[in-house]
């Protein structure tokens, strides 16, 4: 039978949003954010030739800068002051997630509570800067490598580059972290979410044209956007997906009253690994194809040949997408999950599964699960994932401009924010409820 609190999230009046200021503030403050991350994706660099830079762009579209300019919103492109997003921000805290699983100094403090962790993020935003720092030097060196494209090369122009570059990324992260505090959502996944968003309508329309062009056939475009709906509602089943394991607590007896003897659920999502298994992949396979971009016609041979193979919908590209997927869904499972903690946790608050001993079986048996799941999560992720490859291959040109990735990433923050928007709502008619019984309490006694 569903509980209380249940039954009031099932019956939840979404006529109550006009009552709920704090909630109506908070989705404000959010928007206001976003407007203010994308007014600074139009915001160019100092000393750069635009017509040089658009050109550039165009041979760089198959390389991680065409894959930093689909999630920055353009913001690559016109080598904006967020060119670089919050990108740098998101690998120094998949370093720092790794680094805690083999650093014992750094695991001691994960286990510290609320301490450890301000600790760990302060760590993470050292790294932030450290790696901004360079991807902007990277970037300014290949700006002035390319004749024409900066207008006053040298020293200054590098300085000005690296700390406006790494500026903005550190006020996005700052950004991200006050829409988490006080707006809606998690503030970094809406920042990537805006600035893929922003490239959606491009991509439909651009689907449009060459359907009105003869390019394809209007059925053809039907065909596409009936298959986005089918997978953003595939996206939507298999990350609500779980496995509840059932987890009781034994009853005691403390003095004369009983206590315990409940059960609960531990809840082993489908796909654990989230997001990050295809932008690792995406990354990796992306890499010749920005090598030669640095090369120019001066490219090896075997580094073009390279780039041929590994171009979007070329069978030897799908191979080691799917294939680099399955690796990092589960490399990426194994740091961020761990059943040997997990189960050492149960015990501790005398928690166990049935019919499994505590501590190393139990260990065992989430390890055999999750296992299990992790096979079919990265099988969904493969599907997903490979749909546009598939589609590229068959019509050629990129008709959607979004990728698996990118509809993982809407669908997924999208979930989590109406989710947040969901609790607050329900939180707004538990107060409403409480006021109600405290009006009524000293009627009721009288």
């Amino acid at each position: 039978m569903a509980s209380a609190a249940e039954q009031l999230a099932a019956n939840v009046n979404w006529s109550a949003f006009s009552k709920a200021e704090e909630l109506q503030k908070r989705i404000w403050f959010t928007l206001g954010a976003l407007i203010v991350y994308r007014l600074g994706t139009y915001i160019p660099l100092p000393g750069i030739n635009p017509d040089s830079l658009a050109r550039l762009m165009e041979q760089q579209t198959q390389g991680i800068l065409g894959m930093f300019n689909l999630l920055s919103g353009g913001a690559v492109e016109r080598m904006a002051i967020f060119a670089l997003n919050v990108m740098p921000y998101i690998s120094a805290s998949i370093i720092m997630q790794v680094m805690t699983t083999v650093s014992p100094k750094l695991e001691k403090l994960k286990k510290e509570g609320e301490a450890g962790r301000k600790t760990i993020n302060q760590y993470t935003r050292y790294l932030t800067v450290f790696l901004a720092a360079g991807q902007a030097y990277a970037i300014s060196a290949g700006l002035q490598s390319t004749a024409g494209l900066v207008m006053i090369p040298g020293l200054a122009f590098t300085l000005t580059t690296v700390v406006i570059l790494t500026g903005g990324v550190m006020f996005l992260m700052w950004l991200g972290e006050q829409i988490t505090s006080r707006g809606i959502g998690n503030g970094v996944s809406l920042i990537i979410f805006a600035g893929i968003v922003a490239n959606l309508f491009q991509g439909f329309a651009s689907t449009m044209t060459m359907a009105d062009k003869g390019s394809i056939s209007w059925a053809s475009a039907l065909g596409l956007y009936v298959l986005v709906a089918v997978v953003i509602m595939i996206i939507v089943y298999f990350e609500r997906a779980q496995r509840r394991l059932l987890v009781q607590y034994p009853k005691r007896q403390m003095g004369n009253r009983m206590f315990g003897g409940d059960s609960s659920h531990l809840p082993l999502k489908l796909n654990t690994s989230g997001v990050i298994p295809p932008i690792f992949a995406s990354s990796l396979l992306v890499l010749p194809a920005t090598v030669a971009g640095v090369y120019g016609t001066n490219a090896p041979d075997w580094l073009a040949e390279t780039v041929r193979l590994l171009t979007h919908g070329h069978p030897l590209y799908m191979a080691l997408y799917a294939f680099l997927i399955v690796f990092f869904a589960f490399f990426y499972t194994a740091i961020v999950f761990n059943p040997t903690e997990t189960a050492e946790n149960l015990k501790k608050y005398g928690g166990f599964i049935p019919g499994r001993r505590p501590g190393r079986q139990t260990a065992d048996y989430i390890d055999f699960v999750l296992t299990r799941l992790t096979v079919v999560g990265a099988a969904y992720l493969v599907g997903v994932c490979l749909i546009p490859e598939f589609i590229l291959a068959q019509y050629g040109g990129n008709l959607l401009l979004l990728g698996g990735t990118s509809f993982l990433i809407i669908v997924s923050v999208t979930m989590d924010t109406v989710a947040q928007i969901h609790s607050h709502l329900l939180a707004h008619q538990y107060e409403g409820l409480i006021k109600k019984a405290r009006f009524k309490s000293p009627r009721g006694n009288s």
